[in-house]
Parts: C-alpha cells; structure tokens; sequence
C-alpha cells in the first residue's frame, strides 16, 4: 500500500554565538533533513532558516513557523535535533502543547527518535531540558573560566574604570587619562572632608567619565572607593588574590578610605533571629517579603507590610510552611520506576550513539584518506601535464571543499555522547532522590533544595507557591503525563508554581477564626 505523503515544515538554525565553530551548520543540517525526508515520503512545505540563539524566547522564525502550524499549514516539523528547536521551557512547552492537543501530528529528527505517545512526548521534554541543561553548564564554564584567571592574578572582564583592557596580553593596563582622577578621587574622600556627592561633584567637574562616557552617580564612586583592584589585589568571593596589573593607588590610602567611609557610615543592626524560612518568601498580595517572629513559643510568619500597611495577609505558624515545603519538594520528584526507566533509555541511546559514531568515525576517515589520495593523484596528473591549470584548478576546489565537508562532519561524529546523555543522566537521579529528600526530616535541606530549584516562593494565604527553575519546570508540568494514574486529584495538595484552585478549608481554617496569630 502506498504512503500517504505528509506535509511537514522543515527548520533548521544557527547560533550566533559562535559563528566560526558553526560556520556550515545550516547546510549540513539541510542536507541531512532533505535526506530524512526522502526515506520517510515527506512533503517540505516550506523551509525556515533562523540564525539567532535559543536559549531565550522570542525567535521570530521560530515562532512564525508554529503560528503557522496551529493554522494548519502543516503537520509535523523536521528538525537536525531536539536542541535545534528549543534550549528554552517556554519553546519546548509550547511544542509539547501543541503535540498534546493533536495542532502538531508529529516532530522527527536526524539525531533523535520520537513518537508522538506519553512516554514519547516525556522523552522529548527531557531533551529539551538537557539542550537548556547544555546552555547553562556552558555559563558554568564561562564562570569558573573567570575564576581560574582571578586565582592566577588576571582580571577577567572588562576593565574597570582607571584600566584599559590589552588584548595583546590579555590583562589590564593603567588608562593614562583616567588614573589620575581615579586616584585624585580616593585622595579626596581620604580626607574626611568631603562626602561621597561631593566628590562625585568635583571629580565629574574634572571629566572623569564612565564606560560610554556617562556622568558616573554616587553608587559608582562608592563601588570605586571599595574596589581593592585600585591597589592590586582581586576581591572574589569575599577572598584577595595578587594581581599581575600595575596599582593606582597605595595600600595605605585605600586602607584611609575605607576607615573614613566606616565613620561616616550607619551603625550595625543587631544580629538577627536565624528563623528557618527568613527572606526566602515574599507576600502573594503586596509582595513584600515575609518575615518570622516567635510568641508563645512558636514561630510565626508574616508580611512585613512595608508597601502596603492594610494587606490582608494572615499569619501562618512556621509547622505549617515546612509540611508545604516538605511536599512542594515532593512535587519536584519522579516515581522512582518511571526514574529508572528513562536512565536505562538514556544509557541504552548512549550506548547505541556511541557505537553508531564508532562507525561513522572510521567511515569518514577512510573518505577523508580517499580524497587526500585524489588529491596527491590530481597533483600528479598536473605536475605530469595531464591537466591543464584550469582543470586542475576546478578538480581541486572540489576535492577540497569535498575534504572540509567531511572533516566537519568527522568533528561532530567525534563528540562524545556523554558530553550530551550524562547531565540529563544526573538530573533524572536527582529528580528520583526529590522524593527521598521530601520524606526525610531534615527541614534545612528541603529548604535549600527549593531556594534552589524553585524561585517567585510566596506565601498566600497560608499556602506556599513557587515557579520551578529551568528543567525542573518540565519535571513538574510533564512528569506523570504517562502516569496519569499517579497524578493526585485537583482537591488534594496545590499544583506548584500555580494558585490554588481547590482550598482544603477543613483542615485550612482556624476553629475560632480571627484576625492574627494561626493558632493551628
């Protein structure tokens, strides 16, 4: 029987981060796409090349290709992998909708195998979230990139104010037309004469300016006169570190300065209370952040009421927030079965990746060595007067473009798979162990795991609410859509991250209700 040939939208992207690493991306990947499309009978609608990041919504391609698909203008998207449509929750969200309602019959891939079926479209949602996993790691290599520099004496970024960044030795050197007010500013305020806007005041007068020659404001001379770099050390994480640059000032002066700027400044508060839950959630009314207090040997939280004295929020007893806490931790977990499941598909995609690349390696090698010979061949051919000039020339440019194509294909077959299955690999154990953190008695840790992995945490009402962070986000919206049976009802416990639609009010409410303290 003939197959009935379906109309598909094909996508393919570059990132703009960097352009030469991914110079002939865009080409491979439509190569590889036409070629998926003949063996499956495919119907290319239309093509969408976008160059622009995913990492962030908001692609105007991306987007007007699924406005296109809800209109019904195709039924399915071709794509190199996963990562290529989404490294964002909201893209690869808005793609798994769509596949939810029936708008998208179908999604394939060159690298990746999808079925549009619950455990499939789960698959899918931890791709996405390993592609966004993929981005921030790299953020986290940028970060402790930064931070090797600083150990060895190497201003990371850009210069500060006083320096010019030297691109030949990749370090700092001193600006000579803005040290010397950077210097007069600390010799200033050393005096204990003058304030800190007056001598913004009269060092402005003297045109000192800031990076796109703007009037630097107060805040910007406290940071300087603060700032250890003018002196030669590195102030990281609370920790100095010698610099390699030339200072401005002395250790002296900046040591002057910094006892004048502590008289001027405001006496310490006394140390506060170490309530359990202070400054981790803020009001759901007023949104002013909430704060704790002991009576009656309890501990209380409450809204500060800083921006809104009359807000209505009740207080709420500190046993009550840890057993939400307690259970919104819980919601960040996996059944352990469906956990265990999606690690052996992993492991097994990595397994059969990494013995598909084997072959592939020692395929384009051979191709690679055969185009070499052609080459020296040709070069013979020439040197013998087989060829003229223009034929050997037009033969060679083929071959070495026919060379590059492969040695790019070569360097992608080469990347380890682990480098892409083990970090979802870990999320997927760490999302299983969410459930053993959530019945364990240590409150501290429940704490930390959502200050970590959630953010907007409010209190409403005596009920908490949170927005899961980056993948953890997929976890919670996605993570029992092949379980349904494991889902609990819509009258039991909050959805986290959303208002509560059903209220268990027996349990909520005070016997005695009032305004003040919860009594239960």
């Amino acid at each position: 029987m003939k197959h009935i040939t379906r109309r598909f939208f094909l996508y393919v992207r570059k990132s703009t981060d960097d352009n030469k690493r991914q110079l002939r991306s865009i080409p491979d990947q439509l190569a590889e796409i036409r070629e998926l499309a003949a063996r499956e009978n495919i119907e290319i609608v239309e093509v969408f090349i976008e160059k622009r990041t995913a990492k962030k919504p908001g692609r105007p391609v991306f987007n007007e290709m699924l406005d296109r698909v809800e209109k019904g203008e195709a039924d399915g998207i071709l794509a190199w992998h996963p990562d290529r449509l989404a490294r964002n929750s909201l893209d690869g969200g808005r793609i798994i909708y769509l596949l939810d309602i029936g708008t998208l019959k179908d999604v394939k891939f060159c690298t990746f195998w999808f079925e549009n079926t619950p455990q499939g479209k789960l698959m899918l949602a931890f791709a996405f979230g390993m592609s966004k996993y993929y981005v921030d790691q790299l953020g986290e290599g940028i970060r402790r990139g930064h931070e090797r520099k600083i150990k060895s004496g190497i201003w990371p970024q850009f210069a500060p104010l006083g320096y010019l960044n030297d691109h030949a030795t990749k370090t700092i050197v001193v600006d000579p037309d803005k040290s010397p007010l950077v210097r007069k500013a600390f010799e200033l305020y050393a005096t204990g004469n003058y304030t800190l806007a007056r001598v913004r005041e009269t060092i402005n007068a003297m045109g000192l300016r800031g990076r796109f020659n703007g009037q630097l404001a107060v805040s910007n001379f406290q940071y300087l006169l603060k700032n250890p770099v003018y002196y030669g050390v590195i102030r990281f994480k609370d920790e100095l570190f010698e610099a390699k640059h030339p200072p401005i000032i002395t250790k002296e002066l900046f040591d002057k300065v910094q006892t004048v700027m502590a008289d001027k400044s405001k006496p310490k508060t006394p140390t506060l209370k170490p309530y359990l839950y202070r400054g981790m959630f803020r009001c759901g009314e007023c949104g002013c952040f909430i704060t704790a207090e002991t009576q009656k040997g309890h501990n209380y939280l409450h809204c500060t009421k800083r921006v809104k004295r009359d807000c209505s929020q009740p207080f709420v007893r500190e046993e009550r927030i840890v057993e939400q806490v307690a259970q919104s931790v819980r919601d960040f977990a996996l059944p352990a079965e469906w956990a265990d499941w999606m690690v052996g598909e992993l492991e097994r995609e990595q397994r059969e990746e990494t013995d598909g690349n084997a072959v592939t390696v020692r395929a384009v090698h051979d191709d690679i060595k055969a185009t070499e010979a052609k080459l020296e061949r040709l070069m013979t051919a020439f040197v013998e007067e087989a060829l003229s000039l223009d034929e050997y020339r037009q033969a060679k440019n083929q071959l070495v473009e026919r060379k590059q194509e492969l040695v790019a294909k070569l360097t992608r077959a080469e990347e380890s798979p682990a480098k892409r299955f083990e970090p979802v690999i870990r999320f997927v154990k760490a999302a299983k162990q969410a459930l053993f953190l959530a019945n364990d008695a240590d409150v501290v840790e429940q704490r930390d795991f959502l200050k970590t992995n959630g953010s907007n945490l409010k209190i409403t009402n005596r009920k908490v609410t949170l927005v899961p962070r980056g993948a953890w986000e997929l976890v919670v919206d996605y993570g029992r859509m092949a379980q349904p049976e494991l889902a609990r009802p819509e009258s039991d416990a909050r959805v986290v991250g959303k208002s509560d639609q059903i209220s268990t009010q027996r349990r909520d409410r005070d016997s005695n209700p009032r305004y003040g303290f919860d009594s239960v």
